[in-house]
């Protein structure tokens, strides 16, 4: 075990990206790129600076109750910290929306998935 207390191999451990958090954020979104898949919809939107990347993420009740839409929330927040992140761009936004698809799929395609719609490739 190295010095810092982490396995070897394991995965990377942080915040993420900052968050958006408000509905003037997430609706200045929906004006940027939509990339659609089959786990959730990315929509990406170039603020045109240089800060950091900020991620918002949304699940429709069309998904289920609040217990289904927060697991499935849990697991997209936990595959951008873990492995998307790192795709991000500086000076965009981005908006998940998840699908229930995403509580049933393994964790390795979610996190696939997602880093190809975050970069834009098919």
């Amino acid at each position: 075990m190295p010095a810092d207390g982490k396995p070897e191999g394991s995965a990377p451990h942080g915040r993420g990206p900052e968050r958006l958090l408000k509905r003037k954020q997430f609706l200045a979104v929906r004006r940027g790129d939509k990339r659609r898949g089959r786990f959730f919809l990315v929509e990406v939107l170039d603020r045109d600076d240089t800060a950091g990347p900020r991620v918002g993420y949304t699940v429709t009740k069309k998904v289920g109750n609040a217990v289904v839409r927060n697991r499935v929330k849990r697991r997209i927040r936990e595959a951008v910290r873990t492995h998307a992140a790192g795709d991000m761009a500086a000076g965009k936004d981005y908006v998940i929306v998840g699908r229930e698809d995403v509580l049933t799929a393994p964790f390795g395609q979610i996190t696939a998935e997602l880093s190809r719609r975050i970069r834009g490739t098919r």
